[in-house]
């Protein structure tokens, strides 16, 4: 078992449980297998231990571990009920629970017949279906935790200068924490590629049955390849057809689900911003983590431009953004930020000091006729500066600030 004091603090999300604990709602921690899950549920253990909650107040349940295999819902209820110290509110750690099947009834018996607070984690959009949200309408609070920022990446290793080089290094590294205790590259790839391998074989071909493995394998790593373009069902079907493969663009859309689902790709559906509504065919898709992408495709095409936007992307929705890609008339903006009232249009690209190149990012932007911010966030290596009321901001330091 991982001790607390040999974690890394990850306080954007430490803080928000925080914020939650003794609230009704069910906290519900979501992200990608080995994106640090279990470890932040360590960290809340130690929060309450630290503000004086008694260890025997704390329960914890981890279904990978072979303490726990083979429960079903009534015994994972009847081990908790045999713990319960009376008079006392309980708090209950139930780590990677979607393993167990019909899970759902043992934690809504617990917020009925307990004095409880309830903290759960999963690598499957499942934990957050449509019927669960029919169970415990209006109480579960979803935490989405995601592979390590760059912020986080410095703080890991203590970087406090030559950011641009570790930029550089984090690009190629990407931000899966379970890698970082590899001193080479080639290590963290093998790392990355085994999870990789875990997800799509035990996580998902596995639990869905799926019968022609190569096929899933090759829609996945077609869609790593195009982080960052237009895709949809039917393209991605018609382009493997071209390669052999017989696959259906039914069949392609629910597979896209199923990676979906594991936290491996997320969509940026597209927005009309002259008609004001989303656009149904095609979208983009991108990575948890670009680690994936040079792990199993490889480092020969690096392809700097699409890895930014993959990176900028993720850290939008860090920062609690919806993020969509922008349509106006013929023109593209890679992302439309949205944050309650809030809007901000980027442009992501590796370098613009062609002439050509920077009005080709600019151009969209300057066609935007309202008010909200405009930025570029590109390899620059500059301090920030306006360009026509476009912020040029270079990506090293916006994802610092």
């Amino acid at each position: 078992m991982i001790e607390s004091h040999e974690l890394k603090r990850r306080d954007i999300y430490l803080n928000k449980l925080i914020g939650f604990r003794d609230t009704e709602p069910v906290k519900v921690v979501t992200g990608i297998r080995r994106c640090g899950k279990s470890s932040l549920l360590k960290l809340m253990i130690q929060h309450l231990k630290d503000t004086g909650v008694l260890p025997e107040q704390i329960i914890e349940m981890n279904f990978e571990s072979f303490d726990f295999r083979g429960m079903g819902a009534e015994d994972i209820y009847g081990y908790v009920k045999e713990r319960i110290v009376p008079k006392k509110r309980m708090y209950l750690f139930f780590d990677e629970l979607q393993r167990i099947e019909a899970w759902e009834d043992a934690i809504n018996a617990f917020r009925v017949d307990l004095d409880c607070d309830i903290y759960i984690t999963g690598s499957n959009a499942f934990l957050l279906s449509s019927d669960l949200a029919t169970l415990f309408t209006g109480r579960t609070m979803e935490i989405k935790v995601y592979p390590f920022s760059f912020v986080e990446y410095l703080t890991y290793y203590g970087i406090t200068d030559r950011y641009d080089e570790a930029f550089d290094q984090y690009v190629r590294t990407g931000g899966m924490p379970g890698s970082y205790v590899y001193k080479t590259e080639d290590r963290q790839y093998d790392y990355v590629r085994d999870v990789y391998s875990t997800i799509l074989i035990r996580d998902l071909v596995e639990k869905y049955k799926i019968r022609n493995k190569s096929e899933f394998t090759n829609i996945s790593e077609f869609m790593m390849d195009n982080i960052g373009n237009l895709l949809s069902p039917n393209n991605i079907s018609k382009t493997l057809k071209n390669d052999q493969s017989e696959i259906t663009r039914k069949t392609v859309s629910k597979y896209i689900g199923y990676l979906e689902n594991a936290f491996l790709f997320y969509e940026a559906k597209r927005y009309d911003l002259k008609g004001k509504k989303y656009l149904a065919n095609n979208s983009k898709y991108y990575l948890c983590d670009t680690s994936f992408r040079y792990a199993v495709n490889g480092t020969r095409n690096m392809d700097f431009g699409r890895v930014y936007e993959n990176i900028v992307y993720l850290e939008l929705r860090r920062r609690g953004y919806e993020v969509y890609v922008g349509k106006l008339y013929k023109k593209e903006v890679d992302f439309v930020a949205k944050k309650r009232e809030s809007q901000i249009y980027i442009q992501v690209s590796d370098n613009i000091s062609d002439e050509k190149t920077f009005e080709r990012e600019y151009s969209p932007l300057l066609a935007i006729r309202d008010a909200y911010p405009k930025m570029i966030i590109a390899r620059t290596h500059h301090e920030t500066y306006d360009y026509k009321g476009v912020q040029v901001v270079d990506i090293c330091r916006w994802l610092r600030e």
